[in-house]
């Protein structure tokens, strides 16, 4: 692992433990109450991992939750007035438990409120959403952001940040937030910090050598969650993860599989360390929307050119039920 000193992630905890940088925004609904086809199959050579082409294999009910991935390119106002890609989008969301989305680009704030909304037509369902601030450069402005369902997912908005990188290493810094599984007691659920990115292609090596420094500075940030899941857009496949793929440990959900609407392209991946996510299901997989909805191409490229990517784990800390958690020290 690869240390550059000139690399420093500030962290800024602002009183009571709610953490966020200085003119950051974060969105959301403001009551959250607790309440308690046809596969192509792969392997990662690390778990013998399911990946499905065309959906999710079957679970166990309540005793996993899937988590996504989903640069859902230009996610702004030209594609939220197309009805039916909305309607798409929401059937995607809803198949996963929480959903980092990549590429918000909107200078409107209602864009993930919409969508939740979409998603919330189903009868039964409550999404909720936490949006980040405006990260890039050169004005080309985008916003991270993650969709949860609050039934299986309890979000800790007490520890939700922004990196700041003053180096300015990275085109987007990116945006952690802090989860728990619902259906278990809190003394044994899993709880787990998400962190999301989007490489920028003109910087792609190097930021690809620093993730895995940013990586250590959440683990490290003050919180003790030591399942920290790095999921995106990393614009490389599997076999191109440099430093992060060098970090002891470190397994990626996807390996082999395309994760482009065209199918030519591997690009988005789940990345965690094995010897501390021991909730890993070891199931997890490519959605491929264009051939569940049986939609040509060029249909399937207005809701994205890439696909969802998503890995299932256990609702249990250290997926094992009964087991005592070590909690993270709340705010």
């Amino acid at each position: 692992m690869r240390r550059l000193n000139s690399f420093l992630f500030l962290l800024l905890l602002v009183g009571g433990g709610f953490v966020f940088m200085q003119n950051f925004e974060i969105e959301g609904l403001k009551q959250l109450r607790v309440r308690s086809k046809e596969p192509s199959s792969t392997g990662n050579g690390l778990f013998g991992t399911t990946v499905s082409q065309t959906g999710a294999p079957p679970r166990a009910p309540g005793e996993t939750i899937r988590i996504a991935t989903f640069n859902v390119q230009v996610l702004g106002t030209a594609k939220i007035q197309k009805p039916i890609v909305m309607e798409r989008l929401a059937n995607i969301c809803r198949r996963f438990d929480v959903v980092a989305i990549q590429e918000i680009a909107s200078a409107d704030q209602d864009i993930l409120p919409l969508l939740i909304e979409k998603i919330n037509n189903s009868f039964g369902v409550a999404f909720d959403y936490i949006v980040g601030p405006r990260v890039g450069r050169n004005g080309q402005l985008e916003q991270y952001g993650f969709v949860f369902n609050t039934a299986t997912i309890e979000a800790n908005r007490g520890w939700i940040y922004s990196m700041n990188d003053p180096d300015d290493l990275l085109a987007r810094e990116p945006l952690v937030a802090s989860f728990r599984a619902r259906a278990a007691k809190p003394e044994n659920a899993f709880t787990f910090s998400l962190v999301t990115i989007r490489t920028d292609s003109e910087s792609l090596e190097r930021e690809l050598s620093v993730l895995d420094d940013a990586l250590q500075v959440v683990r490290n940030d003050g919180f003790g969650e030591d399942d920290i899941i790095l999921l995106g857009d990393f614009g490389v496949n599997d076999r191109q993860l440099g430093d992060l793929a060098r970090t002891p440990g470190m397994s990626w959900a996807i390996a082999g599989v395309p994760t482009d609407t065209r199918g030519t392209m591997q690009l988005d991946n789940i990345l965690f360390s094995q010897q501390s996510t021991k909730e890993f299901a070891g199931r997890s997989g490519v959605f491929d929307f264009m051939r569940e909805f049986n939609m040509t191409q060029m249909e399937a490229l207005e809701i994205s050119d890439h696909l969802p990517v998503w890995a299932e784990f256990s609702i249990y800390e250290g997926g094992v039920p009964g087991r005592v958690a070590n909690l993270p020290q709340q705010p």
